[in-house]
């Protein structure tokens, strides 16, 4: 294997792995109680809407215009409406009601974390699929960045692996609370970052030359478009449950402004020829 192209890979895991520092933040800490859950999962919404619309569709509209990007980005949404039409919402046993009545105080709080599960397990898997999606470029821009130089590929992946912390947190965080297992939540958050490495093998050797940037980019967008559709119908609603509207909604701009932040200082760490 070229020796630029395995420089390339390990920068990208660098940057990709990463995710499991984020999941690390959810596991190693004690289950909190709802209340800290919804802050939780409105940070994690905050973080996901941040990606969708000033990230994944925003570079779509710039790239293939406001019609098409849009277009794009309302197709995901339409696709993935159609496909939650499908799924079942998941209820409650009527034993765990009865068992439920004669609970109080935390255990009642379990009964309700536990008739959620499967929808939060469900964002969870998505959430990991989405973001996978959106790290899939930044390993391409790894290797382009690394082709220009060392400090380049380095600076890249440094800024990429602090931009995918709290991407690690948006996957581990449903997953551990629907499943009670740190170990699933590391490792979904973990494979969510192999998108990267993944990114720079397909770029550098099975990357179609004659595929359009267009339809890349309007791709990339119907992701935004489908991720900005779970996080509205599933994340937020949980969190209005779980923290209060109030809370919540300040939890979910936490979220959006951290992700935005960590949005910049990758911006302008790129070249000036490579833009995510």
């Amino acid at each position: 294997m070229d020796s630029q192209v395995l420089m390339a890979l390990a920068l990208s895991l660098v940057g990709g792995l990463s995710t499991s520092i984020g999941a690390l933040f959810v596991v190693l800490n004690e289950a909190p109680n709802l209340k800290i859950l919804g802050l939780l999962q409105g940070f994690a919404a905050g973080l996901m809407l941040s990606i969708s619309f000033l990230d994944l569709a925003h570079n779509a509209i710039n790239s293939i215009g406001f019609l098409k990007g849009n277009l794009w980005f309302f197709g995901g949404v339409i696709f993935f409406g159609i496909i939650a039409n499908f799924i079942p919402e998941p209820t409650l046993a009527p034993s765990s009601d009865v068992r439920g009545k004669k609970k109080s105080g935390d255990e009642g709080g379990k009964d309700t974390l536990k008739k959620h599960r499967r929808q939060v397990l469900y964002s969870g898997i998505i959430t990991a699929i989405g973001i996978s999606l959106h790290n899939f470029p930044e390993g391409m821009a790894v290797f382009l960045g690394s082709m220009k130089g060392l400090r380049v590929g380095v600076n890249l992946a440094l800024a990429i692996a602090l931009h995918n912390i709290p991407e690690g947190v948006a996957v581990a965080l449903p997953v551990y609370f629907a499943t009670q297992s740190k170990w699933q939540a590391f490792k979904l958050a973990t494979l969510s970052g192999f998108a990267e490495p993944l990114g720079v093998i397909i770029v550098a050797y099975l990357f179609p030359s004659s595929l359009s940037p267009d339809i890349l980019e309007g791709l990339l967008g119907a992701v935004g478009g489908v991720m900005a559709f779970l996080t509205l119908h599933e994340m937020l609603p949980l969190a209005f449950d779980y923290a209060g509207q109030k809370q919540a909604v300040k939890a979910v701009f936490l979220g959006m402004a951290f992700m935005s932040a960590s949005l910049y200082f990758l911006e302008i760490s790129l070249p000036q020829e490579m833009s995510l």
